[in-house]
């Protein structure tokens, strides 16, 4: 059953085509995640789907209701982000729509309450249109994957991971067709030449003639019949040229290699320390006094629900509060989202370039990573969206004078294009990294240790974030358990289905977190 069905949609912009939509279905309970760059329309397709814009071209036909899950959330100041986007979460769903639009539906949502979200969106019955950053959720909620890319929505079967698997080898074959495109075309080209440099000679009189030649030297009409066949197989040569369908090059990124004065004597060395640490709001603590000590080059996770004080441990760490120690070789560069240090007047290139250490070719290099190409870094940085101005602050970190970046959510605005290219920086930056995010992924990636706030403690933890969610398990029990577990988690979500009520969804998440707890024992 289709749900809704776009025909011939163009969305035109002060003159300019956003994208446009040959044909689109949404079946009932189909799982699409929609992605792209920012900019590129994705929150603006959502919004003609619902009917929250108007549409100029084309057709969009509805067979069932609609409910939207904004992005951009009316914010009462009493409450936190996180609280904010659970409330609009728990009110849209509550409608029970066909088709559930969800707009970043995960901005400032914490682990435990994006796996809640997720618990939520598998249980429910109609179709889902999913605009996501977060690479983990699009994989374990999506079936297929709208992506707009120049211009055009292109449409993938499988998660997002199949998806990237299907745009790996889209440009594998792209590369093999530009090499035999170039292949082709300078053999075309080699045999122009010849032909041409046999056309000249052939116009040049011989200085010695055979004697069938020397009966005609009188005949000139010989030669230019000669002349002629060399030009018309240089004419046949010349259109074959021109009926060679062009073949675009791959894309590649330049390589990219930041030298950071003095990193490798770093390496190893304990940098910072906290010492009996304490962390407390008021009357409040976050969590009881704790020492820990993190070493040159690490890159380094802070992980928690929401509320635990990850923030918080990041300020007491910037304003060096009593217990917290640098190596007297550290210097710090900081990023929040508040973004106060930018100076707006200014053209990207030139505040990236105020404090850098980098050479410029690296500076460009670093820029056109995070998808500011050739003259794009001569905009002033007040003209640049929110997301573009995190690039920019992000960038002019990177490049500057510091040896340890302390990032407080720098995905956060991001699209996923441009979360790729800032692990893919971090990942080559030889400095050390001490970083907050929920972004799963972005922490498989990037993390070489993490520091787990919970339950009113800190801990280090020494390894990946994969080390962490798979821990080696004692198998004398822990299999039986589990499968306690999961028995129990089948039968009470069969129940939810039927008759939900609060006391069987607060079963049902202790279950979670029982089998959470069990996971990571």
């Amino acid at each position: 059953m289709v749900i809704v069905e776009l025909n011939k949609v163009k969305k035109i912009i002060n003159g300019e085509t956003l994208f446009e939509v040959d044909q689109l279905f949404v079946e009932k309970r189909a799982r699409i995640g929609l992605v792209g760059k920012n900019g590129s329309g994705k929150s603006t397709l959502i919004n003609l789907i619902a009917e929250k814009q108007e549409l100029e071209q084309g057709q969009i036909m509805r067979y069932g209701s609609i409910s939207l899950l904004p992005q951009l959330k009316i914010a009462d100041t009493s409450e936190s982000g996180g609280e904010i986007t659970q409330r609009y979460i728990n009110g849209t769903l509550a409608k029970k729509a066909d088709l559930l639009l969800a707009d970043e539906p995960t901005t400032n949502l914490d682990q435990n309450h994006i796996q809640r979200l997720l618990t939520q969106l598998n249980r429910w019955k109609g179709a889902i249109i999913l605009v996501s950053h977060d690479r983990y959720f699009l994989d374990q909620l999506c079936e297929q994957i709208w992506e707009i890319d120049q211009k055009k929505v292109h449409v993938y079967p499988g998660n997002y991971s199949d998806y990237r698997e299907q745009k790996q080898l889209q440009i594998e074959q792209q590369k093999e067709a530009f090499a035999q495109y170039i292949k082709k075309r300078k053999q075309l080209e080699r045999a122009l030449i010849k032909k041409e440099e046999k056309a000249q000679r052939a116009t040049k009189k011989p200085k010695q003639l055979s004697s069938s030649e020397s009966r005609i030297i009188g005949a000139k009409p010989y030669f230019a019949k000669k002349q002629k066949k060399l030009h018309q197989s240089k004419k046949a040569i010349e259109t074959r040229l021109e009926k060679i369908d062009a073949v675009e090059k791959v894309y590649q990124e330049a390589p990219i290699k930041m030298e950071q004065p003095g990193a490798k004597g770093l390496s190893g060395r304990i940098v910072f320390r906290a010492d009996n640490l304490l962390g407390r709001i008021g009357n409040k603590v976050l969590w009881e006094p704790t020492t820990f000590q993190i070493k040159g080059n690490d890159k380094v996770a802070i992980i928690g629900n929401n509320g635990v004080g990850k923030t918080s441990l990041i300020k007491k760490l910037i304003n060096r509060v009593e217990g917290v120690e640098f190596s007297p070789a550290i210097k710090i560069g900081y990023f929040d989202q508040k973004l106060n240090n930018l100076d707006l007047d200014q053209s990207i290139l030139s505040y990236v370039s105020k404090n850098a250490i980098q050479s410029e070719t690296i500076i460009r290099t670093c820029l056109a990573r995070l998808h500011f190409y050739h003259d794009d870094v001569d905009k002033p940085i007040h003209t640049l969206s929110g997301g573009e101005r995190v690039k920019v602050s992000l960038a002019n970190l990177l490049v500057s004078d510091v040896n340890m970046l302390i990032l407080d959510e720098p995905t956060n605005f991001l699209d996923i294009d441009a979360i790729e290219a800032l692990e893919s920086l971090l990942l080559a930056y030889p400095g050390t990294v001490l970083f907050v995010s929920h972004d799963q992924r972005f922490i498989e990636r990037l993390a070489t240790k993490l520091l787990i706030i919970e339950n009113q403690m800190i801990r280090l933890f020494p390894g990946t974030y994969h080390d962490y969610l798979h821990p080696p398990k004692d198998k004398s029990n822990y299999e039986q358990r589990k499968l306690v577990l999961e028995t129990r988690i089948s039968e009470v979500l069969g129940k939810l289905s039927i008759d939900p009520t609060e006391e069987l969804e607060q079963e049902f998440q202790t279950l979670l977190k029982e089998k959470k707890q069990l996971l990571n024992e």
